[in-house]
C-alpha cells in the first residue's frame, strides 16, 4: 500500500530505541525525512543517519525546552514539519505502592510521559497547521484507561495523555490536522524486558525468574504474546499517512487482545 509519506518531513521523540526506533526506520523505508530525538544516540539510530534521510538531534525531552528546541531544529533543517509522533515515555514499576511514590517521581513520570508530547506538540503545531494537512500520532498506553497501581503514576500520565489528544482533535480538525493516538499493551522492548525492565525488576523483588514473568504477563493475551515494535509502528505510519485521512481523535489499541472489555 502507498501510503504517500515520501519527502513528508517527522519528528518522531524517543527515538533511539523500542517503538520510537521502529517508527524512524518505517518512515525512511516510505521515503520520509525524519529528525530523531533522544537524549543518546543508539548503534541502530546512528546506522540510520547514514542514509541521509534520518538527522538526530541530541535532547532531553523531560525538560521544558527540550521538545521545542528538538521542532525547531527539524523546521530549522528542512523548512517544514508534516508529521509529528510523540513517542517518549517510560514507566517505573512502584513496588512499594502509591505511598512510596515521591513528589519527584510524580514530576519525573509526568514531564516524560506527558509534559514532552504537550510541548513538543505546542512546538509543532504552528507548523502543521501552516501546511492545512499536519498529522500528530502520539504512543499512549492500554495504561491510560487500564490502571494498574505497579505503575500508578504512569497510569495517570497516559490517562492526561491521551484526553488531552482527544480534546485537541477537536480544535485543529477543522484546520487540517489530524490528532491521533496508539495505545500498546506491553511490547518486547527495554522497558519490558530490559535489565532495569518491568520483568526484571518484579521478578528481582519477588525472587522469581524474569521469563517467567513474561511468560505470566503473555498469558493474559489472546495471542500469547508481547506486540512487537514494528507492529507498532507499522500502525503509527498508516495515522500519519493520508490513507487514514479521514480518522482523528481516535485511539487504536495494539495489545494482543489484553484488554477484554469493549
Amino acid at each position: 500500500m502507498e501510503l504517500h509519506l515520501s519527502d513528508k518531513v517527522a519528528v518522531v521523540t524517543g527515538a533511539s530505541k523500542g517503538i520510537g526506533l521502529a517508527v524512524v526506520r518505517a518512515l525512511v523505508a516510505e521515503g520520509a525525512r525524519v529528525v530523531a530525538g533522544a537524549r543518546h544516540p543508539s548503534d541502530e539510530l546512528t546506522e540510520l543517519t547514514t542514509s541521509g534521510r534520518t538527522r538526530f538531534v541530541p535532547v532531553d525531552l523531560s525538560t521544558a525546552t527540550g521538545p521545542a528546541h528538538l521542532v525547531e531544529q527539524a523546521v530549522s533543517a528542512f523548512g517544514r514539519l508534516d508529521v509529528l509522533v510523540n513517542n517518549a515515555g517510560a514507566a517505573h514499576p512502584r513496588l512499594g505502592g502509591f505511598l512510596t511514590v515521591s513528589e519527584a517521581d510524580w514530576e519525573a513520570t509526568m514531564a516524560l510521559d506527558f509534559y514532552a508530547a504537550v510541548r513538543a506538540t505546542r512546538a509543532a503545531l504552528p507548523h502543521l497547521l501552516r501546511t492545512g494537512a499536519g498529522t500528530i500520532v502520539t504512543v499512549s498506553s492500554v495504561n491510560a484507561f487500564l490502571p494498574d497501581p505497579l505503575v500508578i503514576d504512569y497510569c495517570a500520565a497516559k490517562a492526561a495523555l491521551t484526553n488531552f489528544l482527544k480534546s485537541l482533535s477537536k480544535e485543529v480538525g477543522p484546520r487540517g490536522v489530524r490528532v491521533n493516538s496508539v495505545s500498546p499493551g506491553p511490547v518486547a522492548t527495554a522497558l519490558w524486558l530490559g535489565g532495569d525492565g518491568v520483568a526484571a525488576t518484579v521478578a528481582r523483588a519477588s525472587g522469581g525468574e524474569p521469563d517467567a514473568i513474561v511468560r505470566q504477563a503473555s498469558t493474559a493475551m489472546a495471542t500469547g504474546r508481547f506486540t512487537r515494535p514494528e507492529e507498532v509502528a507499522d500502525l503509527v505510519i498508516l495515522l500519519a499517512s493520508d490513507r487514514a485521512g479521514n480518522v482523528t481523535g481516535s485511539d487504536f489499541v495494539i495489545d494482543g487482545g489484553l484488554v477484554t472489555t469493549l
